[in-house]
């Protein structure tokens, strides 16, 4: 449909992160805040040397500015970081956004967002974005789960009944992930906002018979790596995806809100479980992804969730793919 497109990072920046210069770069990209709020066209194709990629569109929490939503941040702080992305200040602008991946005959869904209504009262427009871009999800086979939060995970579960949606497809989580959540006694442990989705997860999944718990680095499909990303939460990964002399980096929720953490990777998000190492996982895959000349997506990346990050000084910039 779309082949992938980027803005051209402005030539400061593009030539400061060429000659290595440590100093921070003033980039201002144009105002995309009405983009923000609902894309045009919920989803978008791509490819990545014989994969075709669709990033679907699943919606956006418009989050209320709050203090406690980047530890050492204040709102004022974050607020300029958006403008300075050409973004809405009037909230928090957190998309959500699933990418599926046709390997062959094969349909692999990378996550499988929030279910309808269940994660954000507007982030329902997955099943009629995958509709639209030619993908039957009961055709889906194969679901990679990054991490069991609920953007990511509530879309396995039917709303009112927790009925598996994908009964037949395999689930692939790294075994730290599963483990952690499963494991007795952990719901008493969580903090009080987090324990209605511990209770779901642990008294749900266990019950199901197709999960494929694997390691680090463990080839998860053809040309797919499964590389632990942790910080966010225990068992965190992401997928390395290799066709030919291409690669993506399905890096789900590494960098998750790119205005603020690309120029402040040092920024602690509250969701992160381990602040310190998810800064220093933040570092080593976007540089990998730096040096290594690979695409990149993410799941709360500006829909369609994709760009590019150049160095800047000791942070980075972020230039987000405009579709067509």
């Amino acid at each position: 449909m779309f082949d992938i497109t980027r803005r051209t990072v402005l030539g400061a920046a593009a030539s400061a992160a060429a000659f290595g210069l440590a100093r921070k770069l003033e980039v201002t990209l144009p105002a995309r805040a009405e983009a923000q709020v609902e894309p045009a066209t919920g989803f978008y194709k791509y490819t990545v040397g014989s994969i075709e990629v669709t990033a679907i569109y699943d919606g956006i929490w418009r989050k209320p500015h709050d203090p406690a939503f980047i530890k050492n941040a204040s709102v004022d702080e974050t607020k300029q970081a958006l403008a300075k992305a050409g973004l809405t200040t009037d909230f928090m602008p957190i998309p959500l956004t699933v990418v599926v991946l046709k390997v062959g005959d094969r349909l692999i869904m990378m996550d499988a967002g929030s279910g309808v209504g269940q994660w954000q009262a507007n982030a329902t427009h997955l099943p009629a974005n995958m509709k639209a871009a030619g993908i039957d999800y009961t055709k889906i086979d194969t679901l990679m789960i990054s991490h069991f939060h609920p953007d990511h995970v509530w879309g396995l579960m039917e709303k009112q009944t927790n009925a598996p949606i994908f009964p037949n497809a395999e689930i692939i989580v790294n075994d730290t992930e599963y483990q952690w959540w499963t494991d007795p006694g952990r719901v008493d442990k969580l903090a009080e906002g987090r324990k209605a989705a511990g209770r779901r997860i642990a008294s749900v999944f266990p019950t199901w018979k197709n999960w494929n718990r694997v390691e680090n680095g463990a080839e998860v499909a053809p040309g797919i790596q499964m590389i632990a990303a942790p910080g966010h939460t225990p068992g965190h990964s992401v997928f390395l995806v290799t066709s030919g002399n291409e690669q993506l980096m399905v890096s789900a929720d590494t960098m998750y809100v790119p205005a603020l953490l690309a120029p402040h990777p040092e920024w602690q998000g509250s969701y992160d479980q381990d602040g310190p190492m998810a800064i220093a996982t933040r570092h080593k895959l976007i540089d990998r992804v730096i040096a290594d000349n690979i695409k990149i997506c993410g799941s709360h990346f500006p829909f369609p969730g994709s760009g590019t990050f150049v160095k800047d000084g000791n942070a980075y910039a972020f230039t987000p793919t405009v579709q067509a």
